[in-house]
């Protein structure tokens, strides 16, 4: 583990706070880059990306601390931390996707096509956050045999873990990949966007299986897996609505 990359003098620069920015700056370039292709005004576009970033740190750390309360009452100055780590994604999504809702409403713009557009990279910069977390130690993965090869060893620890958070970065930018391929062939307003939401709530809810630091809540999984399965089920059932009104229009069209 890596949670500082270096000091200068009284300057501490942590390894999670530079992947994110990292991930934060590349999508927002390539956000920018790409918005004419949606006919979506680019100034307007990297606004948006900004406010997603802002509430959806504000966020996931808010869930953070509700899912962790009583370390939190206890030692409240922990809560601005951020560089420590202590962010549920969930937590930012629905603060960000909020705020999306809004912003699109009063600059009227289209929902949908917003979406599309910055789904795949959502899933770039959350890539980047989740080597982020390994580099710091935090959403570790469950305990494996010492001696594993593939295990590797958090600090003040003897056993190994698995390198869930290396794994899930993995996943995401086979996602990333794969949204930016569809995106080029979408059909329909809001392919990309439910794509997203489908294939990140899977990954999320097989991956949380191998974690170490959440809490099973109920039937033996945990909040993450309960939003996910939610979000799978919701996207789906949009997913197919949109799919046939697709393919309506598209016969009468015809």
């Amino acid at each position: 583990m890596h949670p500082t990359l270096l000091k200068l003098g009284v300057i501490t620069v942590y390894s999670y706070g530079v992947m994110v920015a990292i991930g934060f700056a590349l999508s927002t370039v390539l956000i920018y880059c790409r918005a004419n292709k949606f006919g979506i005004d680019k100034e307007k576009s990297v606004d948006l990306v900004v406010l997603i970033l802002i509430s959806g740190i504000l966020g996931a750390r808010l869930l953070y601390i509700l899912l962790n309360f009583s370390f939190y009452r206890a030692n409240p100055l922990e809560a601005i931390m951020l560089y420590k780590g202590g962010l549920v994604w969930y937590g930012g999504f629905i603060c960000a996707l909020a705020i999306t809702v809004l912003y699109t409403r009063l600059n009227k713009m289209k929902l949908w096509l917003i979406l599309d557009l910055i789904a795949p990279f959502v899933a770039l910069a959350q890539a980047f956050g989740r080597i982020g977390c390994f580099l710091n130690g935090c959403c570790y993965g469950i305990k494996v045999a010492p001696g594993t090869s593939f295990g590797v060893t958090l600090p003040c620890e003897s056993d190994p873990r698995i390198p869930v958070q290396l794994i899930s970065a993995g996943v995401l930018f086979v996602i990333f990949a794969i949204l930016i391929v569809w995106q080029n062939r979408r059909r329909f307003a809001g392919e990309i966007a439910l794509a997203y939401f489908l294939l990140y709530s899977a990954k999320r809810f097989i991956v949380e299986f191998l974690r170490g630091d959440n809490p099973k809540i109920f039937l033996g999984l945990t909040i993450s897996q309960i939003i996910s399965a939610v979000i799978f089920a919701s996207a789906i059932t949009v997913f197919i609505i949109k799919r046939k009104q697709w393919k309506k229009n598209l016969t009468i069209s015809r």
